[in-house]
């Protein structure tokens, strides 16, 4: 059984996510509670968005800090940072229950970068596009 380790949402696209209380609310078919990306109007990165929610393991960015990078969960934009959950073992369709009432479906393992991230610039890679997953949010809960 693994963990979340941190919660992250930002104001605008493209920043860097900053953590927030561990008790925020994901919405159905929004993603989370004031995010950028949450839509509460349904629009394509809303609710017909297969990507609502981003996970990321610590594990994967502890990758990153052996490189020299100083990164802490939300650098890499995810929403949701894990630990002790091998994230890319779940095949696309699984479930994944966060907290006691919110429920994730897995909808995409990895993602192409068409734009190299702050971070690829620094270190010469970044770990989001291989390690990072998506999901729809099939239950909110908070």
């Amino acid at each position: 059984m693994g963990q979340v380790i941190s919660v992250n949402i930002s104001r605008n696209k493209g920043e860097r996510k900053r953590p927030v209380n561990q008790d925020w609310e994901v919405i159905k078919g929004c993603e989370l509670k004031d995010d950028a990306h949450a839509n509460i109007n349904g629009d394509v990165e809303g609710e017909n968005s297969h990507r609502q929610v981003s996970l990321l393991a610590r594990e994967s960015i502890e990758k990153m800090r052996q490189k020299g990078l100083e990164v802490v969960p939300g650098d890499f934009a995810e929403n949701i940072t894990t630990a002790g959950i091998d994230l890319l073992s779940l095949e696309v369709g699984s479930q994944v229950r966060i907290g006691p009432e919110a429920l994730l479906k897995i909808s995409q393992l990895g993602k192409v970068c068409h734009d190299r991230c702050a971070i690829y610039y620094q270190a010469g890679d970044c770990v989001m596009p291989r390690e990072g997953i998506f999901a729809e949010v099939i239950r909110g809960g908070d």
